[in-house]
């Protein structure tokens, strides 16, 4: 096995597809965060080629499935710092060891010291190998303006697993978002825009960009857990949407952004295009309009906005979300193409 467990020999065994689907898979278990599934995922992997060099037996790459290991393979708290750690600067013995401890505690592994060294082992959990077929990806039509006539309640659904894995709570969430959704639409729709199946015109992505009156922007310096709105219970709005015209509106809160994982990347860069052009629409409603912030809820996000120039601005003492700010004139002035070839 190498000593360091990097980043290009995981790709030699999984392709980026394969890799993204399992990932995909142990993110779905609740307590998951994008970076405990990496490792987890990572640890696996090096668990099985593990054994497989044990018994002579290891297979070609790259792999098509990933299966169990058949027991208690051993591994050091060096193995997993290199197996997690490996590809950057920080990372010690004691974090690896950290790391493995929250992963018993969720259910994954289970891990024992026999006097010399410690070993571990995989939990079977059967929903971990059921790998559903990927599904054939559909042309897609030219963004659009939300249809609050047609377009509530899938866009509802689509928005509402977001805040299942925040929350695991899915009582009357698509309900609720879709009468936010419709309201939004009625206040001012301009900043809401669909990305459409070319076929039957199922949304498959949907943003919204949320212009903000002047007394409501001191909520984006609150702990982010205040703009929840969409999976609260209260029923009132801690943000108070612009009316065109507004010259005191200086912020727009980007209140959603997403696209289905079947069409990442290829259609994000055209939507996040497509974001700049009603941005700079915007700008004709809304003069003054110089601060853009977005709120983080699903980690798989952090990353493609700190490649859109996107900065954290407050974290969450209480839950894994935070504030990311973005000045409206640099992201309307962004590359797009390019900043995201840094994904």
């Amino acid at each position: 096995m190498p000593a360091h467990f990097d980043l290009e020999a995981l790709h030699q065994w999984l392709s980026p597809l394969l890799y993204q689907q399992y990932l995909s898979l142990v993110m779905a278990r609740v307590g998951m965060t994008r970076r405990r599934a990496e490792c987890f995922l990572r640890l696996w992997l090096y668990l099985l080629l593990k054994e497989g060099c044990e018994q002579q037996s290891l297979p070609t790459p790259p792999l098509t499935s990933l299966t169990f290991p058949g027991g208690w393979v051993e591994c050091s708290c060096r193995e997993a710092a290199n197996i997690f750690y490996g590809d950057q600067e920080r990372g010690s013995d004691r974090s690896a060891g950290m790391m493995l401890d929250k992963l018993v505690a969720l259910g994954l592994i289970r891990k024992q010291f026999d006097g010399n060294c410690t070993q571990i082992e995989l939990l079977p959990l059967t929903e971990l190998l059921a790998l559903e077929k990927m599904p054939t990806r559909v042309p897609i039509a030219t963004p659009d303006d939300f249809d609050l006539r047609c377009d509530a309640i899938p866009i509802a659904n689509l928005l509402s697993n977001n805040y299942n894995w925040l929350s695991r709570n899915t009582e009357a969430v698509p309900y609720r978002i879709a009468n936010i959704l419709r309201d939004w639409a009625a206040q001012y729709g301009t900043g809401m825009r669909v990305l459409r199946r070319h076929d039957n015109q199922n949304p498959v992505g949907f943003y919204a960009l949320y212009p903000t009156q002047r007394d409501s922007e001191i909520n984006f310096f609150a702990p982010p857990s205040r703009g929840l709105h969409l999976s609260q219970v209260a029923d009132v709005d801690p943000f108070k949407v612009a009316l065109s015209g507004d010259l005191n509106c200086r912020a727009v809160f980007v209140r959603s952004f997403m696209v289905e994982k079947l069409y990442q990347p290829p259609c994000q860069v055209a939507f996040l295009q497509d974001a700049q052009m009603t941005l700079a629409k915007m700008q004709q409603d809304f003069p003054n309009l110089m601060d853009m912030y977005t709120l983080i809820i699903h980690p798989s996000y952090a990353e493609l906005a700190r490649s859109l120039g996107f900065q954290k601005t407050g974290a969450d003492p209480k839950l894994p979300i935070q504030w990311m700010y973005q000045a409206v004139d640099r992201f309307v002035a962004l590359d797009i193409a390019q900043a995201m070839t840094s994904l």
